[in-house]
């Protein structure tokens, strides 16, 4: 019998064997925003590891893949990964715990026969999830739909391992380039005041256990993704991540701390962001949604709508400029706006490729709109 070292041991050959990102070209996309350049060139973005590098500053979250929010069907998501891929995207980003499976179901079924060499993907660890034929559809808070299984929370070296193999068997992939690993953040309910012992845990397991898999090329790198900047902090100090998945703390409604605190802490052990929910749960897009929870916030509202009446006398979208402001941080690798429908993909990454005028920058710096040492506009 195949022991779980074993099947991961062998993945690494594979993985081994090949895995360079190659730079391809972006196809051009349907225009929303009057000023707009043609889409360029892929630009790696080296993040200071000889294994990783990005394909592009720019990818695609898997929280709608998961059902996240609203059910959506297989073939829905298999047409916006299909416009994702034809409008250039080459990096992927999935975890177990969207759709308790579904999210990384959804991109190994389209990423199956995909050139291995030409994308990057990422997930994540610290769940264990297993078969409950008991589950009821409503019972997953933010996911939707009939999933069929339920977690625990797993932050020790065996627990990666376990994560790891299972995600493989999921996504039907031989290699996965980055593991972040999950939720190990005050914000988590389930862990509440306890998060702190969960991350002694995974110091003594999880991050060396993927250090070691980093350094036999199981992996190419490895960080946390969690939505505060606690967590980040202290894995700095105690273990060498490669790259942070910085959810909801650096973008164009609240960016402070990040930009004071956050961020130069990360560049002094030159280690890079991925900036995720950068549309902060699709309220630049528009929608009475803020981040991951109920509620609406009166000031980010009032907010939002002095920057939009800058961006449309400017002809540019409120979310272009949105993506854009999290992309420009030196620190920033690529920001990872989630998609849901093959509208929304191409929109987002003609985001990317939309030129905006400095002056738009200018004024909402004026306007104390946006933090007045801002790397945009340069």
């Amino acid at each position: 019998m195949t022991t779980r070292r074993a099947f991961i041991q062998q993945a690494a050959v594979i993985a081994a064997a090949g895995t360079a990102i190659v730079p391809g070209q972006a196809s051009a996309v349907s225009s929303r925003d009057s000023r707009q350049t043609t889409p360029k060139e892929h630009q790696p973005m080296n993040i200071l590891s000889k294994n990783l590098t990005f394909p592009q500053n720019y990818g695609l979250g898997g929280v709608g893949p998961g059902n996240g929010w609203h059910t959506n069907t297989s073939e829905q998501i298999h047409q916006t990964l299909q416009a994702a891929w034809e409008a250039g995207v080459r990096y992927y980003d999935t975890s177990p715990f969207y759709g308790y499976g579904l999210s990384e179901r959804r991109f190994g079924h389209f990423l199956f026969e995909k050139d291995r060499s030409e994308y990057l993907l990422s997930t994540k660890i610290g769940r264990i999830f297993e078969a409950d034929p008991a589950f009821e559809p409503g019972s997953a808070g933010l996911w939707k739909g009939r999933l069929n299984f339920k977690f625990r929370y797993d932050y020790t070296a065996d627990g990666v391992k376990r994560s790891i193999e299972d995600s493989l068997q999921r996504l039907g992939l031989s290699s996965i380039d980055i593991v972040f690993v999950h939720d190990l953040s005050p914000d988590n309910g389930d862990l509440g005041d306890q998060w702190t012992e969960q991350f002694d845990v995974a110091a003594k397991g999880a991050f060396p256990a993927l250090t070691k898999m980093r350094e036999e090329g199981i992996i190419k790198g490895w960080g946390l993704g969690v939505n505060r900047p606690q967590p980040i902090l202290k894995a700095l100090e105690v273990a060498d991540p490669d790259v942070m998945l910085v959810a909801i703390q650096y973008t164009l409604f609240e960016h402070e701390d990040a930009l004071n605190n956050l961020f130069p802490a990360m560049a002094a052990k030159k280690v890079r962001a991925v900036i995720g929910g950068p549309l902060n749960g699709g309220f630049a897009a528009g929608l009475d949604r803020w981040n991951y929870g109920p509620g609406l916030p009166k000031d980010r509202v009032e907010k939002r709508d002095r920057i939009k009446a800058i961006a449309d006398q400017y002809k540019v979208s409120l979310s272009t400029v949105a993506l854009q402001f999290a992309a420009q941080h030196p620190v920033v690798a690529a920001v990872i706006p989630g998609a849901s429908r093959p509208e929304q993909v191409k929109e987002n990454v003609q985001s990317f490729h939309t030129t905006i005028p400095a002056a738009l920058w200018k004024t909402l710096k004026d306007e104390k709109l946006i933090h007045p040492d801002s790397p945009v506009g340069t």
